[in-house]
């Protein structure tokens, strides 16, 4: 069937499947890369369509493919993934970023221990040794444990 098509035609079916291709890609991953391929094509799509076959004319689909997909990559993605809601949940823990903490399980080097802050208990680890009863300041929160260091 190939055979049948003109250079110009081909070329017309072949930007036509990357544009599918790269479409269903981007929306089995969601990720923001693959969508740019599919406006590249597009637009190497209307060149061909334009301009037909020859070999002059499939250089500039190919530099139009090459060029608008990468310009659309670098320029639209990091403001639209902006827009794009992660999967995060939102919650109040991160408030005690930065808040002091009692520490009432002792916490060998990269060992897991427990900490109480706002009369919860939480699991902490930390870079270094904390024995009971020391103050510890939270640095972060990885999970559902506390990221600790002595209290300067």
């Amino acid at each position: 069937m190939l055979t049948l098509l003109s250079n110009g035609d081909l070329m017309v079916v072949i930007w036509f499947a990357v544009i599918i291709i790269a479409a269903i890609i981007e929306a089995s991953t969601m990720d923001l890369t693959s969508i740019w391929f599919s406006g590249g094509a597009f637009l190497a799509l209307l060149v061909a369509v334009i301009f037909g076959g020859g070999t002059g004319s499939m250089i500039a689909q190919i530099s139009v493919f090459i060029v608008a997909s990468a310009a659309m990559l670098i320029m639209l993605r990091p403001v639209f993934q902006s827009f794009i809601k992660k999967n995060e949940v939102r919650t109040n823990a991160d408030r005690l970023v930065g808040k002091v903490a009692i520490c009432v399980k002792a916490i060998a080097l990269d060992q897991r221990g427990e900490v109480t802050i706002d009369g919860k208990i939480w699991t902490a680890v930390a870079n270094e040794t904390i024995e009971i009863n020391q103050k510890v300041e939270v640095l972060a929160i990885e999970g559902v444990k506390l990221v600790v260091r002595k209290q300067q």
